[in-house]
């Protein structure tokens, strides 16, 4: 029978290459068929240049989740993290947006539904978009290991996707590629696109909420953001170079990969690239989200933030009642046609900021957990310390101030609703006395 139980007894089936592969899928996203034209019209040929660029700025924002998943299990993910280095408080603020945020996991079923009938005109976009999310759900109730050992196999058809785009285009890019076209907008169109493509490489740091799971988290979790990121950044290069370099710049500037695509692959090629790369891509990070994002709402629900019985686990370790929630959440945008953009936007906004005090309070460690940390093979000088803490928060706090100027009057008034609820949701349950904080970190 399923039971309510701690996280610390789910299964611990995810080795390295499990992690890696999770951490592929959640940061190729449709970002990168979307992005990447939008970053040729900012800088032009040096797109590329702009991909590594927003890695290693990814990376910079990552280096204190690294130094904090390096040296314990996280089995709540950054849910934890908050609750052990900055106040209980925070992790009930991080658990409202958490949830609200991911009612934006319909976006991959609805793109996904686009890519299909583009392909096969005619079908049902509603059901082909409600076939795609039930399909993930029904396997992710199976459990980790079999999605994990799902997301493998896609993430390998993927690679093999994204290869043929690079093999086929390098050999009918233009001459003078360093030449006109290149840095159209000049240092500042750089590092604009840099900062739009963050968006893209980011992504891998996921895997921090999958600890509980983690047969090996303090090596496996650092390795698998830090070569996911790298990997796919030189992967988002070499398909920028492609991008930008095949047809006139003009051409491609803010279009997708698949104009390009069509110009350099044979047709069947063309059909693999659409549902091997972009469709892929979607699903391995709807698969990814569907294994991660109900881990800390079950830890949650085990501290007492949640409804207790919401943290039940199937015969698989699965929290299915939290999953089936998260299904249901789902679906209200794909059958009720809802705006989600402005959710979506809000969301973004949301997860900076709780992303700025998960980099910020990596600098705790030595005062909170100074045991483990002098152990920690991440172990570096305080001053080390505090100042990639204070770069990944700057970095976070910096991204935040380039999206507000994106967003409308209501999206706004809606981040400050959102943020206020969720403020006060935390107070006004820590004070309820019904939040009981299990210790959810562990030394590995």
């Amino acid at each position: 029978m399923p039971e309510l139980t701690s996280t610390k007894e789910l299964k611990r089936v995810l080795g390295r290459k499990e992690l890696l592969s999770i951490a592929i899928g959640q940061t190729i996203g449709a970002g990168v068929f979307a992005l990447t034209g939008v970053a040729i019209g900012m800088t032009g040929r040096s797109a590329n240049i702009a991909m590594i660029i927003a890695a290693l700025f990814t990376l910079a924002m990552t280096v204190p989740m690294i130094f904090v998943s390096g040296t314990i299990r996280l089995r709540g993910g950054f849910y934890t993290q908050l609750a052990l280095l900055v106040h209980e408080g925070a992790a009930g603020f991080f658990i409202i947006i958490h949830i609200i945020a991911w009612c934006t996991l319909s976006m991959y079923a609805i793109s996904f539904a686009d890519y299909t009938l583009a392909l096969i005109p005619g079908l049902n976009h509603t059901l082909v978009a409600f076939a795609m999310l039930t399909i993930f759900y029904l396997i992710n109730l199976m459990g980790i290991e079999a999605a994990a050992k799902l997301q493998n196999l896609m993430a390998v058809i993927m690679a093999v996707a994204l290869t043929i785009f690079i093999v086929y285009g390098m050999p009918n890019i233009q001459p003078n590629f360093f030449g006109e076209g290149f840095m159209t907008h000049g240092w500042r169109g750089l590092f604009s696109a840099a900062a739009l493509m963050t968006w893209a490489t980011g992504g891998a740091n996921v895997v921090i909420h999958l600890g509980a799971e983690a047969k090996n988290p303090t090596k496996d979790i650092p390795f698998a953001i830090i070569t996911g990121t790298l990997v796919i950044a030189v992967f988002y290069a070499l398909m920028a170079t492609v991008a930008a370099g095949v047809l006139p710049v003009e051409q491609v500037a803010n279009k997708p990969l698949t104009l390009v695509a069509q110009e350099i692959l044979p047709w069947p090629l063309y059909i693999f690239f659409v549902v091997g790369g972009a469709m892929f891509a979607l699903t391995t990070t709807l698969n990814s989200c569907l294994g991660w994002i109900p881990k800390p709402i079950l830890q949650a629900c085990v501290d007492g933030w949640l409804p207790r019985g919401l943290g039940k686990l199937n015969k698989n370790k699965v929290p299915y009642i939290i999953l089936t929630l998260l299904y249901i959440e789902s679906l209200i945008p794909i059958f009720f046609k809802v705006n989600i953009s402005t959710l979506g936007n809000m969301a973004v906004i949301l997860n900076n900021l709780f992303f700025a005090l998960v980099c910020y309070s990596a600098m705790n460690m030595p005062k909170v957990i100074p045991d483990l940390w002098e152990k920690s093979k991440y172990h570096v000088s305080y001053g080390s310390l505090v100042f990639f803490s204070l770069l990944g928060t700057a970095s976070t706090v910096a991204q935040i101030g380039l999206l507000l100027g994106n967003l409308t009057k209501t999206e706004f008034i809606g981040n400050i609703a959102v943020a206020v609820f969720a403020t006060l949701y935390s107070v006004i349950m820590l004070r309820s006395g019904k939040v009981h904080m299990e210790v959810s970190y562990e030394e590995a």
